[in-house]
């Protein structure tokens, strides 16, 4: 898939660095559709189709965070990217936590910028992970995962995941009973051991463990100053 068909939804309210990163984007062949508050971007998002979305966080009328809210009630895959000149841990991590995909501060380099964008788009349109696994799903416990489908299913509930939630259920679920590292952790699924990244895999962790919640026999175990270990316990151990 060539660059030129992704589109791109551009959500800033400083006129300078909105039509710096919309040029930068166009000249690296990218369709930017640009927009200067929430509640245009919001407009712009019901009416078209966008593959990935750079969103401030302060914003007029609808700050970044309601905005990415309202955005993930509709659509759980599309990337997000947040723009941020806020300093405070918290910020970041809410951000990440309502549904982001990354975050990244401002000041920043356009080759930072564009390196993440082709990251989650080469993630989110090939998707090697997401090739079927046996009859194209994963029995964990009594969970059936659907990478294909982005969904984890229990009974007759199916919960529909993220992008990046499929892809640390897929990477847990190849690393049985392993032990595996925040960094190692961080490279495969993020592609980076930055450590807001690292403060965000806690708040995917803590997700994921209410998502497993319902079969014991499904941990996800912390391992202090090393790492995590996925373990799924067989019904006669």
């Amino acid at each position: 898939m060539s660059e030129t068909a992704f589109k791109i939804l551009l959500v800033e309210d400083d006129e300078a660095l909105r039509f710096i990163v919309k040029d930068n984007l166009e000249q690296n062949s990218f369709n930017v559709t640009a927009a200067e508050d929430g509640e245009i971007a919001l407009q712009l998002f019901k009416q078209e189709s966008f593959d990935l979305i750079i969103l401030d966080v302060m914003l007029p009328k609808i700050d970044g965070f309601r905005v990415a809210e309202k955005i993930r009630a509709q659509n759980d895959q599309v990337p997000i990217i947040f723009l941020t000149a806020r300093s405070m841990t918290e910020d970041k991590i809410k951000g990440l936590t309502i549904g982001g995909d990354d975050y990244i501060p401002k000041p920043f380099s356009m080759e930072e910028l564009l390196l993440k964008i082709r990251i989650f788009l080469r993630r989110s349109h090939s998707q090697p992970f997401l090739k079927p696994a046996n009859d194209g799903f994963m029995q964990i416990g009594k969970f059936s995962f659907h990478p294909e489908d982005l969904s984890l299913s229990i009974g007759n509930e199916t919960r529909n995941l993220t992008l990046k939630e499929a892809e640390l259920i897929r990477y847990f679920a190849e690393h049985p009973n392993k032990v595996l590292s925040r960094n190692e952790i961080l490279e495969e699924v993020w592609g980076s051991d930055d450590y807001f990244l690292g403060r965000s895999l806690d708040v995917f962790i803590s997700r994921l463990r209410k998502y497993f919640k319902d079969d014991p026999a499904v941990k996800i175990t912390n391992l202090h100053g090393i790492g995590f270990r996925f373990s799924v316990k067989q019904e006669d151990q």
